[in-house]
């Protein structure tokens, strides 16, 4: 252990910061495995001690409270002790995602104005190219041990563990920026104080029922707001987080570090979960430690997470939101899951994304905002504490999407008569084909019935007929065989003739975002084209 840290310091730091949590921990769980990342562990107590030495590391260089530091890198465990030195040292830390271009990683430095720069080992040539463009950057450090005056080790080697003393901060002060996944154009940076994170947090946990003894999977990347949120609601309650390192999503390693760590908890978005029902190993692991699997980020088809139902039993769970939103918006719970899910016939609310969460008011508006009755489709807009602050010096587009304390979320959808929520598509997705609205999802839905279908993706083409075509994109389990004609014919006996594909693609893949949300903004780019 690095330090010792009594009960008379419980005061130290600012309630409703995440430096309070972050020196609460190591006094009331110091033994206790805070995360876990391969061969390497730390308790609350060495966590607190190695932030603590991060955050000295950076005032010697003379970043000062709200100073922006950023990071470049895959999920790993100096990830977690750069957002503790954000939290506790007052700055503000920028997430960088790998994905991203160098060009597109050089606009978004300058854009958010990082002094000082953490980064992976892979990543250190893009570092020192970078620091010559950008007057704001003033150091880089490569995790690890690396050359001279970069080396992440070496930085923390020449601090002490203990607690600074002339820290001073408040709930409101900016914490964090975390840019959008780009999917539907440029990432932009929302920005969240202390309040706002640490009330996210809270909210989550207190929907998961989560506990000290918990172990929580990390395999969505730490860098998009989905991965991110849900590692603090266990770290708060005084659970562990492992992490998981690997870049491209394996489920056969996903299986054997639930069963290692005897992990109760994960994170899963639908890409993953039929992976997961894919893989050959799934029947080789003792998986009966897991308490939850929480799935988010992208809508779920309903026959895939009957056959999730069916093969894990009702310990599903669903969050919808976004990263403007902190993100919890929604949750269902295992309940909501097994009541409808008992002879799994039918959709009900499984097709649903459940109901607002406590302290979520959530309305359905038409274009002029005005609230819309249960089952008719309008933008779903929200009202939280949670909500972000807006972006990173982008106040015109702040503007367009926060009015009046409400987040416009650009998500379509509708109330049932039971407060269940169900989003039918994003603004921009909705097809609109010979003058009837066609919503993605539910053509989506219809296709994954079809045997054949591993996955699919429906999509608006341009058509001179149709003006806009209902074009969808579909991979085929492996063996099996399928024509357009007969995918489509299928469609047209479940659904109504004008909502079925007139069009389907076959591919290898479907291009995906870095946390596995189907990328139909690319679709449109290649399909749209004619290519």
């Amino acid at each position: 252990m690095d330090t010792h840290y009594t009960l008379k310091e419980l005061s130290r730091y600012p309630l409703g910061t995440f430096a309070e949590v972050i020196h609460r921990n190591a006094v009331f769980y110091p033994h206790n495995e805070a995360f876990v990342c391969g061969d390497n562990w730390v308790t609350f107590a060495e966590f607190n001690g190695r932030v603590n030495r991060l955050v000295r590391g950076l005032r010697k260089l003379g970043c000062e409270k709200g100073a922006v530091i950023g990071i470049l890198s895959w999920n790993c465990m100096e990830y977690m002790e750069a957002w503790g030195a954000a939290m506790k040292g007052g700055f503000i830390l920028a997430h960088l995602s790998p994905r991203l271009s160098e060009n597109e990683l050089l606009q978004l430095l300058k854009h958010s104005e990082t002094r000082v720069l953490f980064c992976g080992r892979e990543f250190a040539g893009l570092a020192e190219r970078f620091q010559h463009p950008l007057t704001d950057m003033r150091h880089y450090f490569v995790f690890g041990d690396s050359g001279e005056g970069h080396s992440y080790n070496g930085l923390m080697e020449k601090n002490s563990p203990e607690e600074e003393s002339d820290v001073e901060m408040t709930a409101e002060d900016p914490l964090t920026i975390i840019y959008t996944s780009g999917t539907t154009g440029t990432p932009k940076g929302a920005v969240y104080n202390h309040r706002q994170k640490l009330e996210n947090s809270r909210i989550k946990a207190l929907v998961l029922g989560a506990q000290p003894g918990d172990r929580n999977l990390i395999v969505l990347p730490m860098f998009h707001i989905g991965g991110d949120s849900h590692i603090w609601p266990f770290f708060i309650t005084g659970g562990c987080n492992v992490i998981q390192e690997r870049q491209a999503f394996d489920p056969s390693v996903m299986l054997k570090t639930i069963q290692d760590e005897r992990i109760t908890d994960v994170q899963v978005v639908a890409t993953q979960l039929i992976a997961l029902l894919g893989s050959p190993d799934i029947d080789r692991y003792d998986l009966g430690s897991l308490k939850r699997i929480w799935y988010a980020a992208s809508p779920m088809p309903v026959e895939v997470l009957k056959r999730g139902l069916n093969k894990f039993g009702p310990i599903f769970m669903q969050g919808y939101g976004m990263t403007e939103s902190g993100p919890n918006t929604t949750n269902m719970s295992r309940e909501a899951h097994v009541q409808p899910a008992a002879s799994l016939e039918g959709a009900g609310v499984l097709a649903s994304c459940g109901r607002p969460c406590h302290g979520v008011q959530v309305r359905i508006v038409d274009d002029e905002g005005r609230d819309l009755p249960p089952g008719k489709v309008g933008e779903i807009i929200v009202h939280a504490d949670h909500n972000m602050s807006g972006y990173w010096r982008r106040p015109e587009e702040t503007e367009k999407i926060l009015k009046n304390g409400w987040l416009y979320t650009g998500d379509m959808g509708y109330y049932d008569e039971n407060a269940y929520i169900y989003i039918v598509d994003r603004k921009k997705d909705m097809i609109i084909s010979g003058g009837e609205n066609v919503y993605s999802k539910e053509v989506e839905e219809v296709l994954y019935q079809h045997p054949a279908v591993y996955e699919a993706a429906v999509i608006g083409v341009p058509d001179s007929y149709w003006v806009e075509r209902v074009h969808a994109l579909v991979v085929l389990n492996p063996d099996a065989e399928a024509t357009e004609e007969e995918i489509i014919s299928f469609c047209r006996q479940h659904m109504a003739r004008f909502k079925a594909p007139k069009s389907i693609a076959f591919l290898k893949e479907i291009p995906k975002s870095p946390q596995g949300k189907i990328l139909k903004r690319e679709l449109r780019k290649v399909f749209s084209s004619g290519n």
